[in-house]
């Protein structure tokens, strides 16, 4: 007699991924329930189950997903820049690009979001992460400029990296709120002018 194996459902968990982070970034954990996911994903509960964990582990997923592919590269060529103060520069005008147009205008940014949220432990591991990486890129920068003389007399490299990876976090809070371009270009103007000899 022969065993009948049980009906095993295949899926592409990337792709599932792709769209449950993008379900958590534009909606955050708290105004989205499973059935949402399987809503987006078109997956049924028992297979999200299966491949993720619960919904606190899906959302750790999806935010790992978003550091790793969406922040991370940018926070790389931040760091890798060598330009110093024009390297910052550059960084905020791509971060405000990517906040007022284009596809996902008006979202912010994951990370940011899930910090005005009561996320999970394993998300906190990652926005840990995630501030981590955003300030030691500034301070890449911020020391570049330093060795150029780009900085004014007294600026404390760590505090200043520390001050402009806040200012990222509101940028992207406030993209999501409204504020517009000139609003959120005349904030990075003035900590930069702040910062530059």
């Amino acid at each position: 007699m022969m065993l009948s194996m049980p009906d095993v459902k295949h899926f592409d968990e990337a792709a599932a991924l792709a769209a449950v982070e993008q379900l958590f970034w534009r909606r955050g954990s708290a105004a989205t329930g499973i059935q949402d996911v399987v809503a987006a994903t078109g997956l049924s509960r028992s297979s999200l189950y299966n491949a993720f964990g619960g919904k606190d582990a899906l959302y750790a997923a999806a935010a790992r997903r978003y550091l790793e592919h969406r922040s991370r590269p940018m926070f790389d060529q931040l760091a890798a820049d060598g330009r110093g103060l024009a390297a910052v520069r550059t960084f905020f005008d791509k971060l405000l690009r990517l906040r007022l147009s284009g596809e996902y205008a008006g979202w912010g940014c994951m990370m940011a979001n899930a910090n005005t949220e009561s996320p999970p432990d394993a998300v906190r591991a990652v926005l840990s992460e995630h501030h981590a990486v955003l300030r030691d890129s500034f301070v890449a920068a911020l020391t570049v400029a330093q060795s150029n003389d780009e900085l004014r007399s007294g600026v404390e490299v760590a505090g200043a990296a520390e001050m402009l990876t806040l200012l990222a976090y509101a940028i992207n809070l406030r993209s999501r709120a409204g504020a517009t371009r000139a609003q959120l270009k005349a904030a990075v103007v003035a900590a930069l002018a702040a910062l530059a000899a």
